[in-house]
């Protein structure tokens, strides 16, 4: 299952247009955008995550390129969302970014999941960004709650979120687990995660704003149990689990 949400734009690709890739592993879709330097998106994709994102993710950014008629060689930079979210899916994207910059000697921009979704819940609610509230899944219990401009934090299981009278809940991932409303919120959200990524990460790559290789790291607000962060890396514990 694939979405697109750009068709391409016949009679403008020839090889030779310049463009920035962005990619989002962080939530159970995965999501693949390709925009012009300056954020106008040229196609946009996304599937069901499942437990494939190895496999699928590099076929998958050839067949956008080639869709779109975007040579490797023609980015300019590429555009990785950090999360907060599902601590393989972040791995998995994150490296994949990283080792595409580093092959093709490109800069790279890792934007939070969370301020790219907050972005996208605000245009399409039509509400200052200020006013949204998100909602992420961390594990079977917990949640994280995030805001424009604050750390994402975890809201244990059992605890709700405190709510503004102007506030909109949004949710993503977390059917049954948050109200009805609030998910519908955020399916209509993240169909604009992609174009808001882009956006974000086209602004920071102008702007000559990139991340070192070996600094950018997953957002994590949880890790599972075994898993320890040590001088920005993550890396599994060796005591009983």
């Amino acid at each position: 299952m694939t979405g697109n949400g750009v068709g391409r734009h016949e009679g403008r690709h020839d090889g030779r247009l310049h463009a920035i890739l962005a990619l989002d592993t962080a939530t159970s879709r995965v999501v693949l955008g390709l925009a012009s330097p300056a954020g106008e998106p040229l196609g946009l994709s996304w599937w069901p995550a499942g437990y494939r994102h190895g496999e699928r993710l590099l076929p998958s950014i050839a067949r956008l390129l080639g869709e779109n008629n975007v040579r490797r060689s023609r980015l300019d930079g590429i555009v990785v969302g950090t999360g907060p979210g599902a601590f393989t899916g972040l791995r998995v994207g994150i490296a994949t970014a990283k080792g595409l910059a580093h092959g093709l000697g490109l800069p790279i921009a890792g934007i939070a999941t969370s301020e790219a979704l907050i972005a996208a819940a605000a245009a399409a609610e039509r509400v200052p960004e200020t006013q949204i509230v998100l909602l992420l899944p961390a594990g079977p219990n917990d949640r994280v709650v995030a805001r424009r401009g604050m750390p994402a934090r975890l809201l244990p299981g059992g605890e709700e979120p405190s709510l503004d009278a102007t506030d909109v809940l949004v949710a993503v991932d977390l059917e049954g687990r948050a109200p009805a409303d609030a998910v519908e919120r955020g399916e209509r959200s993240r169909e604009h995660l992609g174009r808001e990524l882009l956006r974000l990460g086209a602004a920071r790559l102008s702007g000559g704003d990139h991340d070192d290789l070996a600094a950018l790291v997953p957002e994590y607000v949880t890790l599972p149990r075994g898993v320890a962060v040590a001088s920005g890396e993550v890396a599994w514990s060796r005591g009983p689990r």
